[in-house]
């Protein structure tokens, strides 16, 4: 067996999570204390109480699924005894990743993502940008759809390669609409998400500056465990390696199929994913079923899964 790490990304945020983890291991309420002092607001409270649109904006939604998510990583490392081959995470989750391998300190990574969701809510006006999911193409009909109609101030790219047959596309909301009529006349299904700005799109840019500034700022220590990064689908080794990716992981789309046959090339047979949802669990199994697939999302299934392993 070849064991893999995998973090959510965002949109998996709901009031109350990590509420009970959080009741019942005292050595994780530390990792709310540290996110409460270096955001400056109460990161617990938020998550616990919510409401819910507070929670939901994008600059509270990063950092409160990132501080869940490590706060269940640690309690599944103390159980834990089997090497684990890598670690990835999907979009905001590869922060989460890099946190998991000891590239970032989890209170670097607290506040790079809390300024991430500030500066991409920024980059684009509320209503000028969209995303919608198309299921049922292939990744190339998607790719020439958006290529034949995007231009410079009309722009529409793949986003996300999620799984065959699911690729978000993204950007000026005309441009976006019209590719997803054609790529409805060709018979895909169009799902228009429920999202604030365009990510992983060029759009996205003045985000990635700000970014890149930032990111030169923090300690970035060498991968313990292998990472996969979002922007390559490559095995990363260097926290340097690393850095320069994160620098354009904002306009570049995340290749999450190619991220997970890479695993499978690289014999992974067992994938968990650990933070409050399952979405890559359910893209996991789309992708290659061969792969066995967990979710930790909360302390009962961190019970069942080591009770039923």
């Amino acid at each position: 067996m070849k064991w893999a790490i995998v973090f959510t990304g965002q949109g998996s945020q709901k009031v109350g999570m990590g509420k009970d983890i959080y009741e019942a291991q005292v050595s994780i309420r530390n990792f709310f204390e540290k996110a409460h002092e270096r955001l400056g607001y109460d990161l617990k409270k938020l998550c616990f109480e919510g409401p819910e649109s507070e929670l939901t904006l994008t600059q509270n939604a990063q950092p409160a699924i990132l501080t869940v998510s490590i706060a269940l990583w640690s309690l599944f490392q103390e159980r834990w005894t089997q090497p684990i081959a890598f670690t990835a995470g999907h979009s905001l989750g590869e922060y989460t990743a890099l946190v998991a391998s000891n590239v970032l300190r989890f209170e670097d990574a607290v506040l790079l993502v809390h300024k991430r969701g500030v500066w991409m809510q920024e980059a684009v006006p509320q209503g000028v940008g969209a995303m919608f999911a198309v299921l049922g193409l292939p990744d190339e009909t998607v790719k020439e759809v958006c290529e034949s109609i995007s231009q410079p101030n009309a722009l529409v790219v793949p986003a996300n390669f999620n799984a065959p047959g699911q690729v978000v596309i993204a950007g000026h909301k005309p441009a976006v609409q019209t590719a997803g009529q054609k790529l409805k006349e060709l018979g895909g299904k169009i799902i228009p998400l429920k999202v604030s700005a365009p990510f992983h799109t060029p759009l996205m840019k003045p985000a990635e500056d700000k970014m890149a500034k930032l990111l030169d700022t923090v300690e970035w220590n060498d991968p313990v465990i292998p990472w996969i990064s979002n922007v390559t689908a490559e095995i990363v080794i260097s926290g340097q390696k690393a850095r320069d990716l994160m620098k354009k992981q904002i306009t570049s789309p995340v290749l999450w199929s190619r991220i997970v046959k890479k695993m499978k090339e690289e014999g992974v047979t067992h994938i968990i994913e650990i933070g409050p949802g399952k979405v890559l669990t359910g893209l996991i199994r789309r992708i290659d079923s061969s792969i066995k697939t967990f979710a930790i999302t909360s302390l009962q299934s961190f019970h069942n899964f080591f009770e039923n392993l």
